[in-house]
């Protein structure tokens, strides 16, 4: 098994099941034009999470961790007119392409950008009318994880999802001496998890055009 055959299948199914979309695809090319790295979710992953969250019914979406808004822009299009997404994103330089990209996709209504470290701005949507989120997205600094994860459990509510990604770190998470501190940042979240019985999760390892590594997915229980 290599990283070549795993770009290869999520290609054939991107191709044959994600349909060409000159939106998505427009707000790569920017993304890549202003510097931004290549760790979006690849397309496939992208519309698996707007049908987890079709299939949720979700309203009110909030994402930890911007970049261009590829992400973004998959989740927004998954909510009914008068739903909202709040997106948090730490650079302000992503977030102008993020906004750009939004706009372009017919988002600008409905999604709203906060630049600043998600410890800070997540905080401050504390008792925000668009509360609780039906659905929240973390693929942000791993290092936080568990800090996004305790908001994220304080700005939901019984039966609402919260998504981690990049959980698996090519394998590394199961090394409880790594020195990575993303790899130990993921473990925190993985135990804070597992000791709260708010929540039941699970954990799923993936392949594909962005490597080996996995996600998360905690459903709020109470």
């Amino acid at each position: 098994m290599t990283q070549d055959l795993w770009t290869a299948v999520d290609s054939y199914y991107t191709d044959l099941l994600v349909a060409q979309d000159s939106v998505l695809e427009a707000a790569l090319v920017d993304s890549e034009a202003a510097g931004l790295p290549a760790i979006n979710v690849a397309p496939n992953q992208g519309k698996l999470l707007m049908f987890i969250a079709q299939l949720m019914g979700a309203r009110s979406i909030l994402e930890v961790g911007t970049l261009g808004g590829y992400s973004t822009i998959w989740l927004a299009r998954s909510l009914p007119a008068d739903g909202k997404l709040v997106t948090l994103e730490l650079s302000a330089d992503n977030a102008a392409v993020a906004r750009r990209n939004l706009d372009r996709a017919g988002f600008n209504g409905q999604v709203e950008i906060k630049v600043g470290p998600a410890i800070e701005t997540l905080p401050m949507l504390a008792g925000d009318p668009r509360t609780p989120f039906d659905l929240v997205f973390i693929d942000a600094d791993k290092v936080n994880t568990a800090a996004y994860f305790e908001w994220a459990l304080k700005l939901t509510r019984p039966g609402s999802l919260i998504i981690v990604d990049n959980v698996v770190r090519k394998g590394a998470v199961i090394d409880g001496s790594s020195e990575d501190i993303s790899v130990q940042g993921i473990r925190k979240f993985n135990d804070a998890v597992a000791a709260n019985p708010r929540v039941t999760a699970t954990a799923v390892q993936t392949v594909g055009s962005k490597g080996y590594d996995g996600l998360a997915l905690v459903r709020v229980l109470a």
